[in-house]
């Protein structure tokens, strides 16, 4: 992925174009630029774009992306 972060579908996990990215807002998430730090698997929200719970995630795997 190039340093400039990219967008992911919250429904496969796969990265997506970011035409795609900006038109389905509510099934992908933007990833932050550069390398970041890991704490862990979590789970964020497609739509808002937060973090939500273990238990919200594995409820909603349409719209939410594991993150490692």
């Amino acid at each position: 992925m190039a340093k400039g972060g990219g967008f992911r579908s919250a429904k496969s996990g796969r990265y997506v174009s970011k035409a795609e990215g900006r038109s389905s807002p509510s099934t992908t998430v933007r990833e932050a630029p550069g390398k970041s730090g890991s704490s862990g698997v979590r789970y964020r929200s497609a739509i808002t774009g937060r973090y939500v719970t273990k238990k919200h995630g594995k409820a909603n795997p349409g719209t939410t992306l594991r993150e490692k």
